[in-house]
């Protein structure tokens, strides 16, 4: 019977090795299970075409490690930050997915991460304890599972006909397979618009196909959405170079000799048409590979069943002590914030390690006190806004808590106790909400946030943003720093610090001041 470990966790990618680290750092019992010979072994192929557009920069003006992890967006995070940025390995903007590679397997040397390599996970099923079973055979006994497996299978849309199309994750990258050719691509993400760049030189024609508008990232934030380094072919769109972008939904793709017929109906006309193409590209993402799930031990599916549904803890919503570390974590905020991608979930899972604590390891989250006037409460709050790296890049989903202990609530004014005030650092609000922190009836909340309503304009309109500025009074369509007084779980009373251009909040009129007289109207 083999000894049954605290915490067995799937997956040597990205969050795999950052919660490898924390449980590690921390002296947890715990192993780390990884199907490929080297951590992160889904960057070998993936993304297809090399370029990763999760940025790093290495010339920020600052010698803050801490404030320069806003701008790098690769970096797993430790107590030699500084030393072990991956920054280091290179200094491109975008950077190639084999220096990544590079990073991980040095990153999981350096601490020397409890990683078992080319150990496929087969089978995870649950009696009492979790038992897990890897390709060979062996057998791991766990007391809770986290499962960092990131995106087991693309995602297929139910369109008949779409198992002839060449699927993203193992399709052609040689421009002169698509030579003088007309090119489908179904999907308009960044795996879609990375693909027709890359053919651009080469095809004679290239479509690309979805049933919903363009959705760009330097508008809504959100950056799994159309990235600037991804358009560079709506010129050849609008620039009629042969090449289309097209707002239709696929109903079905046939043979056509050595092509295909593909059957569309547009979006924005009732309009049945047919296209002959000579590839078909399916560009449509990735899903959660729930296969190696036993019956009883199956974590329930959402958003068209590509990501597990969890709760607040990241623990699967019918599957107790299994928990998800990673990209799919997104499920918690799909297409809004960053629990996507590395430089948001890397908070998360350090996030996911003090809940584990909190839960298993009778320790309580990490807090220091802080007094409870609202002069030292407002610089408090800006020290930590001038140079979080967490609440930037998560922005709305974490928050710094101020726990007003033994205060009592009168209306929006709150009378304060003689216990003081704790600080917590990067408490998930969800979590918070849903009762997790101890003692957290009333708070006041700091998060980074954009200004309300900022993704329906268009950042570079000028005349629509002054009349928007007019119309709210305010001028905070950028990130900024938000305090918000919540007792009981309802926000009582909001303050938005006003916007920078250098993200500086230290002025003593524009900044310091209105936050002090927000806090002394609301804590007597």
């Amino acid at each position: 019977m083999p000894e049954v470990l605290d915490y067995l966790v799937i997956g040597a990618g990205p969050a795999g090795l950052q919660l490898g680290y924390l449980l590690r750092r921390a002296g947890r019992d715990h192993l780390v299970l990884e199907a490929g010979d080297v951590p992160g072994a889904f960057f070998v192929d993936q993304p297809r075409h090399r370029r990763m557009i999760s940025i790093n920069k290495p010339y920020t003006g600052s010698d803050d490690p801490e404030l320069n992890l806003r701008v790098d967006w690769n970096s797993l995070l430790g107590d030699d930050d500084e030393k072990y940025r991956f920054t280091r390995w290179t200094d491109r903007y975008f950077p190639h997915a084999d220096d990544y590679l590079r990073y991980l397997a040095d990153y999981a040397r350096r601490h020397d991460l409890a990683v078992r390599y080319g150990t496929r996970v087969v089978r995870v099923a649950r009696d009492g304890d979790f038992l897990v079973t890897d390709e060979r055979g062996g057998t791991y006994r766990a007391r809770r599972v986290v499962a960092a497996v990131g995106f087991g299978a693309p995602y297929v849309p139910d369109i008949p006909g779409i198992e002839l199309a060449d699927q993203y994750v193992d399709m052609s990258v040689d421009a002169d397979d698509y030579r003088n050719q007309r090119v489908l691509i179904i999907g308009k993400g960044n795996s879609a618009f990375e693909t027709a760049d890359a053919l651009t030189e080469r095809a004679a024609v290239i479509h690309v196909v979805g049933p919903h508008s363009l959705t760009f990232a330097w508008q809504t934030h959100f950056i799994g959405h159309l990235r600037a380094v991804n358009n560079n072919f709506l010129d050849t769109y609008q620039l009629k170079a042969q090449n289309s972008v097209l707002d239709a939904t696929v109903d079905r793709i046939d043979r056509d000799g050595d092509g295909y017929q593909v059957t569309m109906t547009y979006q924005r006309r009732d309009e049945t048409v047919r296209f002959r193409y000579d590839k078909v590209l399916c560009c449509t993402g990735f899903r959660l590979d729930a296969g190696i799930f036993a019956d009883g031990c199956r974590p329930e599916l959402t958003i068209r069943d590509r990501f597990p549904k969890l709760t607040s803890a990241w623990e699967s919503v019918n599957v107790p002590g299994l928990y998800f570390a990673g990209t799919l974590t997104q499920s918690r905020d799909f297409k809004r914030f960053t629990s996507a991608f590395i430089h948001g979930f890397r908070y998360g899972v350090r996030a996911l390690s003090k809940v584990l604590d909190q839960r298993y390891e009778a320790t309580g989250w990490p807090a220091r006190p802080v007094d409870a006037e609202p002069a030292a409460l407002a610089d408090a709050l800006l020290a930590r806004a001038n140079r979080t790296s967490g609440l930037w890049q998560q922005f709305t989903f974490l928050a710094d808590v101020v726990c007003l202990d033994g205060s009592v609530c009168l209306d929006d004014t709150v009378r304060l106790g003689a216990a003081g005030a704790r600080y917590l650092e990067e408490v998930p609000r969800d979590y918070l909400a849903d009762g997790g922190i101890p003692g957290a009836a009333t708070v006041l909340t700091l998060t980074m946030e954009y200004g309300p309503g900022h993704e329906d304009l268009d950042p570079f309109d000028v005349p629509a943003g002054r009349a928007w500025e007019a119309e709210h009074g305010r001028d905070d369509r950028y990130l900024h720093p938000v305090v918000r007084l919540v007792v009981d779980g309802e926000e009582r009373a909001v303050h938005r610090v006003k916007e920078n251009l250098d993200n500086l909040w230290t002025d003593p009129v524009r900044h310091r001041a209105p936050l002090v007289a927000f806090l002394a109207a609301h804590l007597g």
